[in-house]
């Protein structure tokens, strides 16, 4: 039987332990992409579950006349993803036109997770040294890719934001709501 290691041992590499996973890890050269990679993927994962626990029946939902339903959201993050995703990246929008909001659930959910992997793709290989390009935008504009990338983050946030609404008004937790009370 192996002695056990001193007390004195113990203590003296537990620091050594606890920042070993730190060491591990070095410094990114594309903190800012890398950060929106990793946003993309957290909304994506909370937006398909959103759209995948509204029930059908309820994606003609709109709290109040002046606000878009439900399945417009969905359509509307497919389509925004594709704009945003492909001006960043360069790469071509998916050639499949994104359904409008009075599709069938299944087709909004499929277009939905189809952008957000079209977005993964594109985004994989963009560099933070590739931000300061400017790009077509919105009304005809240019912007950064850094404002496009960052608009991205944003987006989903509020889009996150607006979809866990929809489900809370019709008696739903949303996904990041249902994690801290254990479902």
């Amino acid at each position: 039987m192996k002695p056990l290691p001193s007390l004195l041992a113990v203590i003296t590499a537990l620091p050594l332990l606890a920042a070993a996973p730190l060491a591990a890890q070095a410094p990114s050269s594309n903190p800012v992409m890398d950060a929106v990679r990793q946003t993309l993927s957290r909304y994506a994962r909370n937006l398909e579950r959103s759209a995948t626990e509204m029930p059908a029946g309820k994606y003609s939902f709109k709290p109040t006349d002046k606000q878009m339903t439900f399945g417009h959201l969905v359509s509307h993050v497919a389509g925004d993803n594709e704009f945003r995703c492909s001006a960043v990246s360069g790469m071509a929008k998916p050639k499949a036109k994104v359904p409008g909001e009075d599709a069938s659930k299944e087709a909004l959910v499929a277009a939905m997770k189809a952008s957000f992997d079209y977005c993964t793709k594109a985004l994989a290989n963009v560099t933070d040294a590739q931000l300061g390009g400017m790009v077509p935008f919105f009304g005809g504009r240019k912007a950064s890719r850094a404002a496009v990338a960052l608009g991205i983050a944003s987006d989903l946030a509020d889009h996150y934001s607006q979809a866990a609404m929809y489900l809370r008004l019709n008696g739903m937790l949303p996904p990041t709501a249902q994690r801290r009370m254990g479902n």
